[in-house]
């Protein structure tokens, strides 16, 4: 029975009692439907109605959540904060800059993406930061899609997710990697084309791993290691996960600073007329905006 038709039903009750004057001598409490609604009489020849909305359910919730196997909380405000951090920073903040310089057209623009950029990112932070309060489960966006969508959508994420989303974030990573390899050997000009596509292959091929394995068993002994990690104790997959975030922001740490020297030590030209060169196509403005939100995914 839903609500509307208890409601309805206990209206009845009420207006028939109230006609008719029983439950005169007597004071009952009878419960309807599940005993959410309880519903009295008292001697006055009126019958009222109050409407509980108890914690049968909250506690039967309660029951179901708290039975079967979980994992122990041991993840802390700073470890929480370190792998946030950890998962935002990565190829994007240091392939992006040049993405969004080049299609914004001027230094004033690109400054505007990169401030807007971070506002959007802030707000689906915070909206990933009601969903995990609300939806206290393991599984990110599987358990949010499939609490509010069911269990196909977010079927259909995780194979979207293995068979696009993450395959193509590890390609953008290999480039990323070729680019700053071979641009030593190019200082003057950028790296062709070819090269870089070679090199970004072999960084994620599996042939290359097992080449590589056959010769050092270097490149199976890193990400095994990291599994090992990740597997045997969750304190020990915070500490590696911690050292590598503060070592991504030592590094950003000492671009800014580097910045800033050279900015104080008069060299200004680019500020001078920052809008110089500003585009006006709708399409570049977009995919600057498109470099600028990469660098900040991972929240």
């Amino acid at each position: 029975m839903s609500i509307y038709e208890t409601r309805m039903t206990i209206e009845s009750i009420q207006g028939s009692c109230e006609a008719s004057g029983s439950f005169s001598s007597i004071n009952s409490v009878k419960q309807l439907v599940d005993e959410r609604y309880t519903f009295y009489a008292d001697g006055d020849h009126k019958c009222y109605t109050t409407f509980h909305m108890a914690s049968t359910d909250d506690s039967l919730k309660s029951d179901r959540q708290s039975s079967g196997v979980k994992l122990k909380k041991q993840l802390g405000l700073l470890n929480g904060v370190a792998l946030i951090v950890g998962n935002i920073v990565g190829s994007g903040i240091f392939v992006s800059p040049k993405g969004v310089l080049e299609e914004a057209g001027s230094i004033g623009l690109a400054l505007i993406v990169w401030v807007a950029s971070g506002v959007l990112s802030t707000l689906g932070a915070l909206c990933y930061a009601e969903l995990g309060t609300s939806i206290p489960k393991s599984g990110g966006d599987y358990a949010y899609i499939r609490e509010a969508f069911g269990p196909l959508p977010a079927f259909l994420f995780l194979w979207v997710a293995m068979l696009i989303i993450m395959p193509t974030g590890n390609a953008i990573a290999g480039i990323t990697f070729a680019n700053y390899i071979l641009q030593p050997f190019f200082p003057n000009c950028t790296p062709p084309e070819n090269a870089v596509r070679l090199i970004a292959a072999l960084v994620i091929c599996k042939l290359f791993k097992v080449i590589c394995a056959r010769i050092t068993n270097f490149s199976l002994f890193i990400p095994g290691l990291l599994i090992f990690v990740n597997c045997y104790n969750v304190k020990w997959a915070t500490r590696v996960q911690n050292t590598f975030t503060l070592a991504k922001i030592f590094a950003l740490c000492i671009i800014i600073i580097v910045g800033v020297v050279v900015l104080f030590k008069g060299e200004e030209e680019n500020f001078n007329d920052a809008f110089r060169g500003t585009t006006s196509s709708p399409g570049s403005i977009a995919l600057s905006f498109y470099s600028g939100l990469f660098s900040y995914a991972g929240w």
